[in-house]
């Protein structure tokens, strides 16, 4: 038997742990960084997109726009160019034609490729530095790193410090309380270690912001260079020196093509639909030998072959941002392959184009996906707003009410950390006006427990009342009936209220003092009573020998009479020992049951006898009252099942006409169902009443 105080932690809180209750809920779990709560900085990291997801979004479409087939011979030295058949170019997709753009972003794939293939620093384990020696760290990594390079340093960084910031923050309260001090008495400091890491956060940003500015500038000098090239490329065909020096200047204009970075990216598809169109012109005005360009469109076929195989593959890749990134890196080594053969230049694009189409499709299933869940988590989250603020908003009066509704609170809390991302322009509102409600509601039970020192004296009162009953029942013999009334105090106990600290120590002690009193008789009693236990098991022995010999008579009422009176017996004798206790229990169920087999009785009388035993064999059993109640439960369950069943089918009878044969065939079963049924439902009814009435026994 526990007599643990209730207002310790393991029964019901005092007035500093329902402060603390209050803490878990709202005020406890505190951001080192911020100083909000769980919840909050569950929900702020809801909020946050990274940059990478916004390259992703932005770039959904992959230009499945043929490229203008391009040709890079190895041998500049023609002594004889043979004339090859003009093709007239084609630089451009009619984009009625095609059902999707697939355009390739070449700045952001730049961009994202660079960023994948940076990876953090494996030479430094941040969980080893110290706060100080992070900031360092991340100064260090701000200074000598490209700013647009560093982006999972920082992350890194910023979340072991603010888990050691938590860690700290979390000690630093333990040690105000553990001085006497009152939590709501506790606040954070601001830490200068944390100030300068945010101030290195706001220099990494508006350096990051600077870089940007300057990349499109560089985008811009780049558009410019390689318009100067096709220019370049154009003049090309008006030359009068050797088709060997021509060929040479065309392929260092190549060579510096591919060597300039970025370009604007709305610039970006005309730019390179004018550059393939002049090497075509190119090609067609040196004559290139018809052996030398075979070989070459041969090897390019295979090139082609080998990135649509790649592709392919890239269908099964478990994640559609991977797989969307990886295709965007095939699309520019696809643009800088040179021409195939004719024959095969449709076929080959279109493998290529509808790898493309399926790839581009996942992802922006993908990310519709992921749309239509955090619309649905803002729906959610709204709900749990409007239960927080009707919550906050009820006037209340007494510790009980308070306590029932702050645990409330707590579960919708608890609901709300389990919800995932709402959409980014929601997400801030909806969590400050979550914030906003439970703010309210805890800032006026302190204002309710700060304000009610009557109330506390009240419960003093109640309490003290409490210890003088007990006190009055500490010498009783009557095991049973004491126990049950002091288990009752006990609960009566958790159900008032706090009082003073002062006080509150001292009348627990008495209380506890004088529960421990009785429980060490009891258990000291019962120690002594083995004799007993072998005594009882000598008797129910006894009485299942009278089963095993009774003899029906012809009177039926006498025989029903003789077997509730076996079971009264039975269950008057006392205990035995434990490890006897199923045995005998089960030998006296299985040779009563044999009797009830025999007796002509309707069957639910019999069916009502046997239950009564398997009652009184529950009630032996260790925690009985929850496996009663569960049994309770289990009848009460299934009669709402029977209850709907039965409704069910007299629903269908009415669909049902008379006039067949085969109707009143399906009309006369269930009408057996539902006979059947309230049958069944009367029997679980009356088990019902026998365990209410054995409850209150």
């Amino acid at each position: 038997m526990s007599t643990k105080d209730p207002q310790n932690s393991d029964s019901v809180p005092n007035e500093q742990q329902n402060e603390k209750a209050e803490l878990n809920s709202s005020d406890k779990d505190v951001n080192s960084d911020t100083g909000k709560d769980k919840t909050e900085e569950i929900s702020e990291k809801q909020n946050e997109i990274t940059e990478e997801d916004d390259t992703e979004k932005s770039s959904q479409e992959i230009d499945t726009k043929k490229d203008e087939e391009t040709l890079e011979v190895g041998d500049n030295k023609i002594t004889k160019p043979v004339k090859a058949k003009k093709q007239k170019a084609k630089t451009e997709i009619d984009p009625q034609k095609n059902s999707e753009s697939t355009e390739v972003d070449d700045n952001k794939v730049e961009e994202s490729v660079k960023e994948e293939n940076h990876e953090v620093k494996t030479d430094i384990d941040y969980a080893k530095l110290s706060r100080e020696d992070l900031v360092k760290e991340l100064s260090g990594v701000i200074d000598t790193l490209p700013i647009n390079e560093i982006r999972k340093e920082v992350e890194g960084i910023k979340a072991f410090f603010y888990k050691k910031q938590k860690a700290l923050n979390e000690q630093k309260r333990k040690d105000f309380l553990g001085a006497g001090g009152n939590i709501d008495d506790f606040a954070l400091v601001e830490d200068p270690v944390e100030t300068e890491l945010k101030d290195l956060f706001k220099r990494y940003r508006r350096l990051k912001a600077d870089s940007n500015r300057q990349l499109e500038q560089v985008k811009e000098v780049n558009l410019e260079k390689k318009s100067a090239i096709i220019e370049e490329l154009k003049e090309l065909v008006n030359k009068d020196e050797s088709i060997g020096d021509t060929f040479k200047e065309f392929r260092e204009l190549q060579l510096r093509w591919k060597e300039i970075g970025q370009v604007p990216q709305q610039k970006l598809k005309d730019l390179w639909s004018t550059y393939h169109h002049h090497v075509e012109k190119f090609y067609d005005y040196i004559n290139i030998n018809k052996e030398l360009r075979d070989l070459d469109l041969k090897k390019n076929l295979e090139i082609k072959i080998g990135l649509c195989e790649k592709a392919e593959k890239l269908m099964d890749e478990s994640s559609v941002v991977t797989a969307f990134k990886t295709l965007q890196k095939f699309h520019n080594q696809w643009r800088e392959i040179g021409p195939v053969p004719n024959e095969s230049k449709d076929e080959i694009w279109e493998r290529f184009k509808e790898a493309t189409r399926v790839i581009n499709k996942n992802h922006q299933d993908y990310f519709k996906g992921l749309k239509d869940e955090q619309k649905s988590n803002l729906e959610r989250k709204e709900k749990l707003c409007v239960q927080a603020e009707e919550i906050a908003e009820i006037k209340l009066e007494s510790h009980k009410e308070w306590s029932a509704k702050t645990e409330a609170i707590i579960e919708i809390q608890k609901v709300w950390r389990t919800i995932g991302f709402a959409p980014k322009k929601e997400n801030n509102k909806i969590y400050a006006r979550f914030r906003n409600a439970c703010d309210s509601f805890f800032g006026n039970k302190r204002e309710f427990y700060a304000q009610n020192k009557e109330l506390q004296d009240e419960n003093l009162n109640k309490k003290i009342e409490l210890c003088e009953k007990a006190e009055s029942l500490q010498e009783s013999t009557d095991w049973k009936a004491t126990t049950k009334d002091l288990i009752n105090i006990q609960k009566e106990w958790k159900t008032i209220g706090p009082v003073s600290k002062k006080q509150s120590d001292k009348v627990w002690k008495r209380f506890r003092a004088t529960c421990d009193h009785f429980f060490n008789r009891k258990s000291e009693y019962y120690a002594n009573i083995d004799q007993e236990y072998d005594a009882n098991l000598n008797l129910k022995k006894d009485i299942i020998e009278k089963i095993k010999k009774y003899e029906f008579s012809t009177n039926v009422k006498e025989n029903f009479e003789a077997l509730k009176k076996f079971q009264e017996e039975f269950s008057e004798v006392g205990f035995v020992p434990y490890k006897l206790k199923d045995k005998i229990q089960n030998e006296f169920r299985e040779e009563l049951n044999k009797l009830f087999d025999k007796l002509k009785v309707d069957d639910k009388e019999k069916n009502l006898l046997k239950f009564q035993t398997r009652l009184d064999t529950l009630q032996h059993k260790p925690k009985s009252s929850n496996k009663i109640k569960h049994e309770r439960d289990k009848f009460f369950n299934k009669i709402k099942k029977l209850e709907s069943d039965i409704s069910l089918w007299e629903n269908n009878i009415g669909f049902f006409s008379s006039d067949s044969d085969e109707a009143k065939e399906m009309l006369k079963d269930y009408h057996k169902k539902i006979e059947s049924a309230k049958k069944e439902m009367a029997i679980m009814e009356e088990k019902i009443r026998m365990i209410d009435k054995s409850d209150s026994e």
